[in-house]
């Protein structure tokens, strides 16, 4: 396996994180070429065993990264951690306020230690009156005004992924780089945190910009006046559904010529969007009983050659055999923890033409404990020790084992 983006090669990484958003974080880092150790307590993260709608997180936030699993509230596993740190470049986690700085890991301290360290905490709220409080993506999207824009009136409604996780890992991880870059001349470290509820509310920012252009309220998604007389999903034969799109006068003209609609096309007041938007309800009826006679093949590739937006409506199975995706590299295939094969979202960027790939697969629980361990001098008959007394998590074939004798 190799990455051939490895932009970050040579930046190393130490993660004390769970969940989403602090993993996701790393992830981007590790994706562009950074080696990136998760530190993990004995047992495991707990995100490993989450079910339901969490099963996935594990898999999905944590490969191309390195696990060692100690115990951070022993003296030995404490001294491990801080070795490790002491040589990093880079130290995430998110955890509630206070939490690391009781165990000795918060910024001052480890500033000290390390002055050229980029310290970053992904946290519910950014400094001020809320700061104390705990957070998830979904109170984040609740107060951040995200829930509501996307819910139906009167029925606030979180969006269908951690999408508040996963953009406050992204902010984070911007942060990060500024940080670094920032470092090259100014030598020193920087502390830069990255927030759910002020991610969300940036996401909104182009609702309360419209509430202050208009002076009137943004109204929820699903009620909301489109820009565009022609910006809906439409059902086709079979049940099926498309969304179709009509975004601009000259897409206005191809669309009315491509499906034979010769009236609108002469009508002169239609050439014009916005009073296009104005007739919407003579509109879409119409289309409505026009896009009932095709497939969704039919109109699908009808809507490709006259160049148009359009859409199937997929669902997140459906991504796995998606054609772009399998043939682009935009799905990255690995082994999870316990085993299994699959295959899970590229990062979504390209450099050079080349997309970033997967150097190791998500680590089982101390993965990599022995090999960590061995780099910073200990001797199997020590690591053996720290094994037999439960304050590391290594695999119990050994394989990972390169003690510095």
């Amino acid at each position: 396996m190799s990455n051939a983006t490895g932009l970050l090669k040579g930046v190393k990484v130490i993660e004390f994180t769970h969940m989403v958003m602090g993993p996701a974080a790393g992830l981007i880092l590790a994706d562009l070429g950074a080696e990136v150790i998760k530190v993990e307590p004995v047992g495991g993260d707990k995100t490993r065993r989450l079910r339901g709608s969490g099963a996935g997180y594990f898999s999905m936030y944590n490969r191309n990264k390195k696990s060692i699993s100690v115990d951070l509230k022993s003296a030995e596993g404490k001294e491990i951690a801080l070795r490790l740190i002491d040589d990093a470049d880079v130290f995430i986690e998110n955890f509630r306020p206070g939490a690391l700085d009781k165990l000795g890991f918060g910024y001052d301290d480890l500033a000290k230690r390390n002055p050229k360290l980029i310290y970053c905490s992904e946290k519910g709220f950014l400094d001020g009156p809320y700061s104390h409080r705990t957070a998830l993506d979904e109170v984040a999207q609740m107060m951040g005004g995200l829930a509501y824009m996307t819910g139906p009136p009167g029925r606030p409604l979180r969006a269908g992924s951690s999408v508040i996780d996963v953009t406050g890992g992204m902010f984070g991880a911007i942060a990060v780089l500024a940080a670094l870059q920032d470092r090259q001349t100014s030598g020193q470290g920087r502390h830069v945190s990255a927030s759910l509820y002020e991610t969300t509310v940036f996401l909104v920012g182009q609702h309360m910009a419209q509430y202050a252009v208009t002076g009137s309220p943004a109204a929820p998604m699903p009620a909301r006046v489109s820009a565009w007389a022609v910006y809906d999903v439409f059902d086709v034969q079979n049940d099926e559904k498309v969304f179709v799109g009509v975004v601009s006068d000259g897409q206005w003209k191809a669309f009315c010529e491509a499906f034979d609609l010769k009236d609108w096309a002469q009508d002169e007041i239609l050439a014009a969007n916005n009073e296009r938007v104005a007739r919407r309800d003579q509109i879409i009826p119409r289309l409505r009983d026009l896009f009932m006679g095709y497939t969704k093949q039919e109109l699908m590739e009808k809507l490709e050659t006259v160049g148009l937006p359009f859409a199937p409506i997929q669902k997140p199975e459906d991504l796995f055999t998606d054609p772009h995706l399998v043939e682009s590299g935009g799905l990255l295939d690995m082994t999870i923890p316990d085993g299994g094969e699959i295959a899970l979202p590229a990062m979504p960027v390209s450099i050079d033409g080349d997309r970033p790939g997967l150097t190791l697969n998500p680590p089982e629980i101390g993965e990599h404990t022995g090999e960590i361990l061995s780099q910073l001098g200990l001797s199997s008959n020590e690591i053996e020790d720290l094994k037999a007394r439960k304050l590391i998590d290594q695999p119990t074939n050994g394989d990972h084992i390169q003690a510095a004798e």
